[in-house]
Parts: structure tokens; sequence; C-alpha cells
């Protein structure tokens, strides 16, 4: 279970593990394993404005897998940067979750949210320029908990609005 949680859920495996008793091991496998699960489609990024899938650390220390909007990124750092560019997929298009526990019964969701998420964004209200302060949104804190699983999805399922313009985008046109 350990070595599934690490290579294909990403989960960082405690340093500490080793030294644990068969209690202490369960306990963290079951508190680790017992969350929602979450796929995420992603696409390849083409450069279209959003985010995309990263590895997180969160205040408590725990690293998971999760999506973080560019806005989150301090793009003037160098390093950030290069990681940014170097990333080879895009925000989700689809997702599918599992919202109930190994007994069937359905998780509590506010368990599962980092409240520390928000991020301050651009915006633009009658021409006019202000910032935003977003709180967790869908993807990037109110899931923050839960397990991720990421796969590759082709580029046709992905038909981006972000403004009145993608409109005249062919796949937008019947």
């Amino acid at each position: 279970m350990v070595s599934y949680l690490h290579e294909r859920l990403g989960i960082a495996i405690p340093e500490l593990l080793e030294s644990w008793n068969v209690s202490d091991l369960k306990k963290w496998l079951v508190s680790t394993m017992n969350r929602p699960v979450r796929v995420c489609g992603m696409v390849r990024n083409e450069g279209e404005p959003g985010g995309g899938p990263f590895y997180v650390r969160s205040e408590s220390g725990e690293v998971s897998l999760q999506i973080v909007e560019s806005s989150q990124i301090d793009l003037e750092d160098p390093e950030k940067m290069k990681i940014v560019q170097g990333s080879t997929h895009f925000n989700p298009v689809d997702l599918v979750c599992s919202l109930r526990d190994y007994r069937g019964d359905k998780f509590n969701l506010s368990h599962f949210i980092d409240h520390n998420t928000g991020f301050i964004s651009e915006k633009s209200v009658g021409g006019k320029s202000l910032k935003a302060l977003e709180l967790p949104g869908l993807w990037n804190g109110s899931m923050a908990g839960w397990l991720t699983l990421f796969v590759d999805v082709p580029m046709e399922t992905f038909t981006p609005v972000k403004t009145v313009f993608d409109l005249v985008r062919k796949e937008h046109r019947v």
C-alpha cells in the first residue's frame, strides 16, 4: 500500500515510516487513503491561460498533487517560472469524483479544504482593472485533501471559453 500511495498517487512517504510499529502504520494508511478521490482528465499545455497539475506542500508539510492556477504562482521567481514553462499539462477538462468512504458513507467535504489557498487575481469590470481575493475554488483548495490522479485526455475534449472571443473558435460553432 505504501508503494502504491507513493508511486501511483504521488503521496510523500513520511521519513520515519520505517520505524513505525504496525499500529502506527495502519493508522497512517487509513487516514491517508480514506479520503475523497478525484480523477482529473488533463490536456496538453498549449499556452492557454490558467493553471495545471503540480506537487504542492501544505503548511503541515504534506505533499500532494494539486491543480494550481497561474495567479497562485510567483512568476517573478525564475525557478518557479522555469517550472511553469516546462509544465506539460493544463487545467482539468474532465473530473470524476468519488465522494463516499470505504463503508459507503458520504465524506464531509468541508474536512478536505485548504482554507489558506486563497490568492489574489487580476480582473476587469467595465474596463477598469481590479484585484480580487479568490477563496479556495473548486479544484484549487476545496479539493486539497483529496486523493488525486491525473490522466492525459485528448485535446479534442477541451473547448475553453475564457473570453467572449473564444466562442468564435471552430469547436464552438455548430
